[in-house]
């Protein structure tokens, strides 16, 4: 049994990691700038009732942060450190650092945090991306398009969540009366736990190709390649994702494995999760960007799936400094599928009606929203209703069944006052 310290839980409700410490028989202490934040959630109050101790720093002051770490540390012995979101990176690596224990080291979580400054260091290390650019101010921001050239793509360098991302595609994105461009800074964005943006911009060549992700485990340095999410994006313009596809590490990708390896070892990547964007162009594979954290939105429940074991429980034993017994060694891997529940139109649920199914592989439903809610179609992840999660031998047969459970799910949305009946999808 070992004892976790756990900073904040990715969208702020996602407990998969202390429900992983529980089954595993492992205590924890809960940090966070907000514990009214939890606490107000009936699906995550039982965790912060089972935890061994609950320790708030409001605006999350390190000082005081690390004395309370250190004093609950005197009390019972930490034996690792657990943060699953990058708002929190920066000081979960230094509190690791005080306690001795495993997590990504500082220069890197500093270099991670800033997507530009990654981009920098890879362009250093010879490693090929596309064409970026840094911009602080609206004049900057023209400045980089006008150099770059048309297509671009511009998002904040310390954001996460294809969150206010843009796209400039054509000479007609620029007129002054219909682009993004003159109201993007100061942006004001709001990441939550008392967070701003920092304002900071990364412009660069937008690239079309696949879109798939990589998930990696790393301990002293050394990478665990587990396999390729493989990414359904829903019609441009929205940035968000209808659903995936994780297949498990197959020989096919050892090219890919060795690209991704040195982008990790070019940040200095050493301990703990990542998940990997990645475009395949016609050119070859080209990053996105390096998320230093375990793939959020629940699809961390999907690698576990498919691999057959809980991928949180191995998280935490990288962080204990040992790696899990069997890792990408079973013979039994399914490919997984998600697919998410969404709405066509903006209106008001009025019934949900999943169907009576008792398939072993249906793995995972759950339903973000509730009957009463506003939902609009889904131009960013946060705007889905839920999703469904299955295996199959095959991605075909694993995706036929999550389409058909999608399917035989009633989701009435209702729009405009004349209660216009509509069936999510």
């Amino acid at each position: 049994m070992s004892h976790l310290l756990v900073i904040d839980l990715p969208g702020g409700n996602d407990t998969d990691i202390l429900q992983a410490a529980l089954n595993r028989g492992d205590t924890y202490v809960f940090v966070t700038s907000d514990i009214e934040l939890y606490v107000s959630q009936a699906c995550v109050r039982p965790y912060l009732e089972q935890a061994l101790e609950l320790i708030e720093i409001k605006d999350f002051d390190y000082r005081a942060l690390e004395l309370a770490v250190l004093e609950s540390h005197q009390r019972v012995p930490i034996d690792a450190l657990l943060c699953l979101i990058e708002i929190r990176l920066l000081e979960a690596s230094r509190l690791a650092k005080a306690l001795g224990v495993g997590y990504v080291n500082l220069e890197s979580a500093i270099l991670l945090r800033d997507k530009y400054l990654v981009r920098e260091q890879l362009a250093n290390k010879g490693i090929v991306q596309p064409e970026f650019a840094l911009a602080t101010t609206t004049q900057e921001i023209k400045d980089a398009v006008a150099r770059l050239g048309l297509p671009v793509l511009i998002k904040p360098a310390d954001g996460y969540g294809s969150q206010n991302v843009v796209v400039l595609q054509t000479p007609e994105d620029l007129d002054p009366l219909v682009t993004p461009v003159e109201i993007m800074l100061p942006s004001q964005a709001h990441y939550g736990l008392g967070v701003m943006a920092n304002d900071r911009l990364l412009v660069e060549r937008y690239m079309t190709g696949s879109f798939i992700g990589v998930d990696t485990l790393t301990l002293r340095g050394q990478h665990r390649f587990l396999g390729v999410n493989i990414k359904k994006m829903f019609p441009p313009p929205s940035f968000a994702i209808e659903g995936g596809c994780f297949r498990p590490r197959v020989q096919e990708h050892a090219q890919l494995e060795k690209y991704v390896f040195s982008m990790l070892d070019a940040v200095g990547f050493d301990c703990g999760a990542t998940h990997i964007e990645l475009m395949l162009t016609q050119d070859g594979p080209r990053l996105i960007e390096i998320n230093p954290r375990l793939v959020g939105a629940k699809i961390a429940r999907l690698v576990g799936f498919a691999l057959n074991r809980s991928i949180h429980s191995d998280l935490i034993d990288v962080h204990l400094g040992r790696w899990p017994q069997g890792l990408i060694d079973a013979q039994d891997y399914q490919v997984a599928v998600s697919r998410w529940f969404t709405s066509p139109v903006a209106g008001t649920i009025q019934s949900i009606s999943p169907p009576n199914w008792e398939d072993p592989n249906v793995k995972c439903v759950e339903i973000l929203k509730k009957v009463g809610d506003l939902v609009i179609p889904a131009f960013e992840n946060s705007a889905r209703i839920g999703y469904v999660m299955t295996c199959g031998k095959t991605e075909s047969e694993a995706q036929t069944l999550a389409l058909k459970y999608i399917e035989d799910t009633d989701i009435l949305i209702t729009t405009g006052a004349s209660i216009d009946g509509k069936k999510a999808c």
